[in-house]
């Protein structure tokens, strides 16, 4: 007998993460069951678990369930990157979210997490030029959490969005890998431009609770912008920027300011 052979796509420690949390809370929380077995356990794959959630989550009269779940397990099948960007995702919360101990919670419960995801399926609608479909997904993620992301705004993987509350990211905004952001942040444009007028975040960056970055700006990799910053002008790597506007009061103080989360100024 030559050796057995498992095939990459085969293995899923996410998922199988998932499934084990999701037994679990079965077990310690039976009023749950409904909700985990739909929502998990009923589910072969992760990307099915998230076309079902998605879509729960956005129908309405308007458009079923059942249409919005035929459009987010084709964005699965047809673009893979969906799928890893969204295992990325729930790593980045996991690791940096100290309110989230399991990785079954940004799934069920929270909603940075789930406007992410479908964000992403929206953007996959504007890229194949189903810009209207990719509308009503914008729209509905606003109505649904709060969360306002052009369709055709570029976000990276590994992205924390913390609490999510009145997040706001314009059309031509780039967000990098591994950022994390809280509450009320704007991405936005400084006036009625139809060209490319968002700002570019680079890798790594921490942007504070309130904070607007305003314009096509660049923030560098690894920066971080202190909470209710105003940020009109660009950023170097490594900094830490904070005021009305945001003026250089630093440098980062670590390695990965996204991933520390420390937003406290000052040294300690």
């Amino acid at each position: 007998m030559g050796k057995s052979h498992v095939k990459l796509t085969e293995c899923d420690p996410v998922w199988d993460q998932i499934k084990t949390e999701a037994e679990a809370a079965v077990t310690d929380e039976p009023l749950m069951g409904g909700l985990v077995h739909s929502s998990i356990l009923h589910h072969k794959s992760l990307n099915s678990s998230l076309a079902y959630r998605t879509s729960m989550k956005l129908a309405s009269n308007e458009l079923p369930e059942q249409i919005l779940r035929e459009i987010c397990d084709w964005a699965y099948r047809s673009d893979p990157d969906i799928g890893s960007a969204a295992r990325a995702d729930i790593v980045a919360v996991y690791d940096r979210d100290p309110a989230c101990d399991r990785y079954i919670l940004p799934l069920l419960f929270f909603k940075g997490f789930q406007a992410l995801q479908a964000y992403r399926i929206s953007h996959w609608l504007w890229r194949e030029g189903r810009r209207d479909m990719a509308r009503f997904f914008q729209m509905r993620v606003s109505e649904v959490f709060g969360v306002d992301i052009h369709p055709a705004a570029k976000i990276g993987k590994g992205i924390m969005i913390d609490h999510a509350h009145s997040i706001v990211i314009g059309e031509t905004a780039v967000v990098g890998d591994n950022v994390s952001m809280l509450h009320s942040v704007t991405l936005g444009g400084t006036g009625k431009e139809e060209e490319d007028r968002h700002p570019k975040i680079g890798n790594g960056v921490l942007i504070g609770a309130g904070a607007k970055v305003l314009g096509n700006i660049k923030v560098g990799y690894c920066s971080r912008i202190a909470a209710g910053s105003v940020v009109l002008e660009e950023i170097p790597p490594c900094k830490t920027v904070a005021g009305v506007p945001a003026r250089i009061v630093g440098e980062a103080g670590c390695d990965q300011p996204s991933v520390r989360m420390d937003q406290l100024l000052g040294v300690r």
